[in-house]
């Protein structure tokens, strides 16, 4: 006998007594939700916020919404065998759309990134990680960056389930060394063998985009979610064009083609990773670079010129107005560029988002690097843990159906693949 499954449907309905706004802002709470997906939620149209819940779970998950003013309805998936009459939902106010309709089952679920770390918990791993590795005279620091990535992966939440770093630190060490020997080996081929190092400098050049591609690699191959490893493709001849062939081409064509190099690089990142065996998509059209590139190029523009007129009003003003306009641009190209990249790719038919807003990161890393300075450096956990919440604020996914048994069936078919490539490749990576 299969157990009767549920699902949630939100209709934007409130509670009697509670406002619109108030809800809104307990949903954005409860779900960590941008303003694009709170008026996506709230235009009327029956939203699957949960399914594939038992009647317990389902009934939690309708109590908490209770309590926070909103009106849903839980509503049976299926009947399970023997049929048994549904429960009915516990709200009073039930939606006006049939409820076992295909096209609520086709309404995305959406799932919010989180990030639960603090500063002051991560201040004590960071403070032990820097006294250990000036202890150990630096052997420490393979240790501490697992344990720093570990801590962060670990307090990254996305649908109920956190992120994992797997790498050991005698990896990292191993690499590490293995990078110190080699440039103690170019430095002094450097000195006495001159033709010998600029043989080497040679071989650096054309290694680096394999060095990239395994590095990336290695840190993919290292990384979990729900027990599956992700991995990534990528060619060696797309990264030898990315970092050698279209650089040159880009000064010859007076910086013209940075756009399309943005979007390639972009590109190379997201079809390159995979979840397990399942690769991300990608559908960033060049167009949409190079309007992003204009309209970014316009804004600096506009910031030199009201700098340099303001200038001749009055020489204190201009250069503020100058620092202002930077920082704004930078904000921009910052956020955008990464909105860019994660809004155009997909999983399977689990679509990212990425909202990231350029005045509100660039205050961010402003601040963060102010107080980081006038604290001695003190203030870098706190810095870097409010950015961590902060991106993860800003991202969610758009989950279509139940990502639990995308999950399974990866699981089933990747579990020992992941496990191999990360004994097999873990040292070339490392070496970065």
């Amino acid at each position: 006998m299969s157990e009767q499954q549920f699902k949630i449907v939100f209709e934007g309905r409130v509670a009697e007594g509670v406002s619109p706004d108030q809800a809104r802002d307990n949903i954005r709470a409860l779900f960590s939700l941008s303003d694009a997906r709170l008026e996506h939620l709230f235009s009327g149209q029956p939203v699957v916020m949960k399914s594939g819940l038992d009647a317990g779970a389902a009934d939690n998950y309708l109590n908490r919404m209770q309590r926070a003013g909103i009106v849903a309805t839980r509503v049976a998936m299926r009947a399970p065998a023997p049929a048994a009459p549904p429960t009915p939902p516990v709200p009073p106010v039930k939606p006006t759309g049939s409820a076992g309709s295909g096209r609520e089952d086709d309404e995305p679920r959406i799932a919010g990134f989180r990030f639960n770390g603090n500063g002051k918990e991560y201040f004590g791993i960071w403070i032990v990680n820097i006294l250990l590795t000036i202890v150990t005279l630096g052997i420490y620091s393979a240790w501490a960056k697992v344990r720093n990535l570990q801590y962060f992966y670990g307090n990254t939440e996305l649908d109920g389930a956190s992120f994992q770093f797997l790498a050991r630190p005698t990896t990292i060490l191993k690499g590490r060394l293995i990078a110190l020997a080699a440039l103690i080996l170019y430095s002094a081929a450097f000195a006495f063998f001159p033709v010998i190092g600029l043989l080497l400098m040679v071989l650096l050049v054309i290694g680096t985009p394999w060095i990239i591609v395994r590095s990336l690699r290695f840190h993919a191959i290292n990384t979990a979610y729900r027990n599956v490893r992700f991995d990534f493709e990528g060619r060696y001849l797309d990264a030898l064009m990315l970092t050698l062939i279209w650089p040159v081409l880009n000064a010859l064509c007076l910086f013209l083609l940075t756009p399309l190099i943005a979007r390639k690089g972009h590109q190379f990142l997201v079809e390159g990773s995979r979840y397990g065996t399942t690769p991300f998509q990608w559908h960033g059209a060049t167009g949409t670079y190079y309007r992003f590139f204009g309209i970014g190029l316009l804004i600096a523009i506009g910031v030199i010129v009201a700098a340099i007129v303001l200038s001749m009003i009055n020489p204190v003003i201009g250069p503020i107005i100058g620092a202002v306009g930077y920082l704004g641009l930078f904000g921009y190209f910052k956020a955008g560029l990464a909105n860019l990249m994660i809004n155009h790719a997909e999983l399977s038919d689990h679509q990212l988002t990425s909202e990231l807003e350029p005045v509100r990161l660039a205050w961010i890393l402003v601040s963060n690097s102010f107080l980081t300075v006038i604290t001695l450096g003190l203030y870098l956990p706190w810095a870097k843990v409010r950015l961590a919440r902060y991106r993860a604020d800003r991202t969610s996914m758009a989950i279509q159906g139940d990502l639990d048994h995308f999950v399974a069936a990866e699981s089933r078919r990747t579990s020992a693949l992941g496990e191999e490539l990360g004994e097999a490749f873990d040292v070339g990576f490392a070496a970065i």
